[in-house]
């Protein structure tokens, strides 16, 4: 058994010179890969030495939605950079209307720059929704994007249905285990089984028993825990079934065979 996580920034600077600590982590939890998100372009050349370190380690190239003034990607340049054998995604990008407001269209600009990048590469889509359900599914759909990824699921199950219609696959971060989101355990319940992935986006949001305490990839376990007895399932076949469509969908990334 071993499963990934998903989405995680272990290149800020809460894990500085805590690698080795956060790998050996990884393993002691049966954790094999996890995948390092990119946020903005000053940040990305962290994430790809990451990527370029480390054998488990992979990386995206992309933009948060979180700041109009920060520095670009062009479409081609996101392309270039997902020609890279450990750069297996574009993202994360999105939309996030909590901590943005007023004319939000550079916001949507960037995200569909992001979108036709990702289609053109052929490499998954890591898509970031905040207060933008509506928005993100329209933007999405008009685009035609492909390989979507919903990362950090934080909406109810009528979204999570739309995604499965355009052929999405969603993640589950440590929110899924918090007593009061009840309605992301809905969407958790509904899902089937070969559209899942589970995630840290460490060093945020640390799943029970952690909670409130900084995250990092080895917790994944936690979740996946909790997702299998959320579904009546066992975590051997959690993991197993989270880890085949990770691969399927970052089809990029080499497989580790499970011990």
């Amino acid at each position: 058994m071993h499963l990934i996580d998903s989405h995680c920034h272990i290149n800020f600077p809460d894990f500085a010179d805590r690698i080795p600590e956060l790998l050996a982590n990884m393993a002691q939890n049966q954790v094999a890969q996890a995948l390092a998100i990119s946020v903005s372009r000053e940040t990305f050349a962290e994430v790809f030495a990451l990527a370029e370190t480390h054998d488990n380690i992979y990386a995206s190239v992309g933009v948060h939605p979180d700041s109009e003034t920060a520095a670009e990607f062009s479409e081609d340049e996101l392309v270039q950079h997902a020609t890279h054998p450990k750069v297996v995604g574009i993202g994360e990008t999105g939309l996030d209307y909590h901590w943005c407001s007023g004319d939000l269209a550079w916001q949507h600009n960037r995200f569909i720059t992001h979108i036709q990048a990702a289609k053109r590469a052929q490499v998954p889509l890591i898509v970031h929704t905040r207060d933008a359900a509506a928005d993100t599914l329209r933007i999405l759909r008009e685009t035609q994007a492909e390989k979507i990824l919903i990362h950090c699921f934080t909406e109810d199950t009528a979204f999570a249905q739309a995604v499965l219609d355009m052929g999405g696959y969603i993640s589950f971060s440590g929110i899924l285990t918090f007593k009061n989101a009840k309605a992301i355990q809905a969407a958790a319940q509904y899902c089937p089984l070969d559209r899942i992935l589970v995630e840290t986006d460490s060093p945020y949001l640390a799943p029970v028993p952690y909670r409130g305490k900084q995250n990092q990839p080895a917790y994944v376990r936690h979740t996946a825990e909790f997702l299998a007895q959320l579904r009546g399932d066992t975590l051997d076949n959690i993991a197993a079934a989270t880890t085949a469509n990770f691969y399927r969908l970052f089809s990029k990334v080499k497989p580790i065979e499970a011990a």
